[in-house]
């Protein structure tokens, strides 16, 4: 039996998720609902929402959280909640628009990931919630519903896929590997839960790999690209259903195949992952993010914010910090400072949030303003890890004005398995998202299955 085999075989299976899997999925609906009803409401993606209903309207699946109506002209927006409304002659159902489940899913994986808030399995690089909860929303609404039991394992069953496929990579990302497995996960989630047979499933595989796409080249340069490729996996995801639906068929030897993922996207050892495919729920390693921000930055900014809140040490008294880490840190939020940079870089510098935690205890997307003095004096360096993948361990050198300084060790980042959030910081989290999102469906707060699966 191949790879491919095992995971179409794992994918079309009869689950009942075991009691400790089934809280775990849904703790992390919950998290990604949140996360991505905050999102909905950014100056980007309000920027973005009239190019997404240009796309057509009349469909049967709800935005994530749009209040607002909209105009075809863009949005400049400075606030996330309490703006006026555009006019426009849209129809708008409840808290949110009905879109074509494609177009949905597309600003659906936009709104999750756009604020860098959305969770990741971090061996696998992969933030394999996003794109298969954007696809498994859409696909929901347009069946006008479906069983929460079936929802939780079609999402558990994807984000296990795409983040196998991550966890199975040897070397470090050049293609954007939340986009190019996270189309795989959804898509199968979505024939999952649309009925599909192992057969079809098959074809669905191939037109994923098929429209898999996303580039790092986004990340170095903090573009918006990024949640747009995570928003284009979530379409291509449906499409790929739907185009089964319609007759058509994929490739098949698309992970081993001479032109398949591991030839052309990344080398693959996918024993790592099928080799204990269905013992071992990788929906239960995801973690969760703290800060609206890069994950690469959440050791360091957990750290400081324990030496800020326990410590008494305040912006004004840190003269420089030095983050010592593996090269995947550096390479994701070592950039520079950059004096009234957009918020895209800023949610991926670490000089700049390191600075704005000092300052005030948190991370608030909203403050874009320019820190002086210090974030011209963090720095991340190299520690000699040899792991691409790895973000841990870390280590911390914090020197104060007075000549103190200061040392942490950081062996998980938090909201890992490893380093979890504790009651308090989970309910800051979930109160900033509250208030972002404004006037929103309150389910998506207090009952996010029958959300995902009741639009009502």
């Amino acid at each position: 039996m191949t790879h491919t085999d095992a995971i179409l075989n794992f994918a079309s299976a009869p689950h009942v998720l075991l009691p400790e899997v089934r809280a775990d999925a849904l703790r992390l609906l919950s998290d990604t609902l949140a996360g991505g009803a905050a999102g909905a409401v950014s100056p980007e993606a309000l920027a973005l929402l009239p190019t997404v209903t240009s796309w057509g309207g009349n469909g049967s699946s709800r935005l994530l959280h749009t209040p607002y109506t909209v105009s075809a002209e863009p949005v400049e927006a400075r606030e996330f909640a309490n703006r006026p409304s555009i006019s426009s002659g849209l129809t708008v159902r409840g808290n949110g628009m009905l879109l074509p489940a494609p177009s949905a899913a597309f600003f659906n994986g936009f709104a999750i990931h756009c604020l860098e808030w959305d969770a990741v399995h971090e061996p696998a690089v992969v933030h394999a919630l996003s794109v298969v909860t954007a696809a498994l929303l859409a696909a929901s609404d347009r069946m006008d519903g479906c069983d929460p039991e079936a929802f939780l394992a079609a999402l558990a069953v994807g984000v296990d896929i795409a983040s196998g496929v991550g966890l199975s990579a040897t070397g470090p990302m050049k293609f954007f590997r939340p986009a190019t497995t996270g189309v795989i996960g959804a898509a199968l989630a979505v024939a999952r839960l649309d009925g599909m047979t192992r057969q079809q499933m098959a074809d669905v595989f191939g037109l994923a790999y098929s429209f898999a796409g996303g580039t790092m080249q986004a990340h170095v340069e903090a573009s918006i690209t990024l949640p747009l490729q995570i928003g284009n996996a979530a379409r291509s995801a449906i499409s790929a259903v739907d185009l089964i639906r319609a007759g058509m068929n994929g490739p098949h030897d698309v992970l081993e195949g001479p032109f398949g993922y591991s030839a052309l996207i990344e080398p693959l050892e996918l024993s790592r992952y099928t080799g204990d495919l269905g013992k071992v729920w990788r929906i239960s390693e995801v973690s969760i993010k703290p800060f609206p921000s890069g994950r690469a930055s959440h050791g360091a900014l957990g750290a400081l914010q324990d030496l800020r809140n326990e410590g008494g040490v305040l912006l004004d008294s840190v003269a420089s910090i030095e983050l010592f880490a593996p090269p995947l840190i550096y390479r994701l939020v070592g950039r520079p400072h950059k004096p009234d940079a957009p918020m895209s870089y800023n949610r991926l510098c670490l000089a700049f949030l390191a600075a704005l935690m000092l300052r005030d205890g948190h991370i608030d997307p909203r403050h874009s303003e320019t820190i002086p003095s210090l974030a011209d004096n963090v720095i991340v360096t190299l520690d000699g890890n040899p792991d691409g993948n790895a973000l841990a361990p870390q280590r911390l050198v914090v020197k104060l004005n007075d000549g103190t300084t200061i040392e942490r060790k950081i062996d998980a980042n938090l909201g890992s398995p490893d380093g979890p959030m504790t009651p308090a910081q989970l309910a800051s989290k979930y109160d900033l998202c509250r208030a972002l999102a404004g006037d929103c469906d309150p389910r998506i707060f207090c009952d996010p299955l029958s959300y995902a699966t009741d639009p009502k």
